[in-house]
């Protein structure tokens, strides 16, 4: 839907805010991987939809905060998860550094 939605997406955003703050909250750590690929996507689907996040970033960020340090350090042994994108703490800079890509120039000021 999301590739597909187009400019059908930017009304609907009020309304997607209470199930991604109820995913994340979860604290399930492949529910969490799942809502912050499919944050990406939302961001990047269509114009302006960046923007019109920025506004809801204190009911999102605080679960990214509890969970940005969760990288997994093996030292010398390899970790698959980076291949199939379910490092969490890498996901959640990912899905940040999306966020302050479109968001405007608030979304910097908002992050931080």
């Amino acid at each position: 839907m999301l590739e597909h939605g187009g400019n059908k997406i930017l009304p609907v955003i009020p309304q997607l805010i209470v199930p991604i703050k109820n995913a994340l909250n979860t604290r399930n750590h492949k529910v969490i991987c799942t809502t912050l690929k499919i944050l990406q996507q939302l961001v990047t689907s269509a114009d302006m939809i960046g923007e019109a996040l920025v506004p809801y970033y204190r009911q999102i960020l605080p679960i990214f905060n509890l969970f940005k340090n969760w990288n997994s350090n093996l030292g010398d042994h390899i970790e698959y998860g980076q291949q199939r994108r379910e490092n969490l703490g890498d996901l959640i800079n990912e899905t940040l550094e999306a966020f302050e890509r479109h968001g405007g120039e608030d979304a910097f000021i908002n992050i931080k």
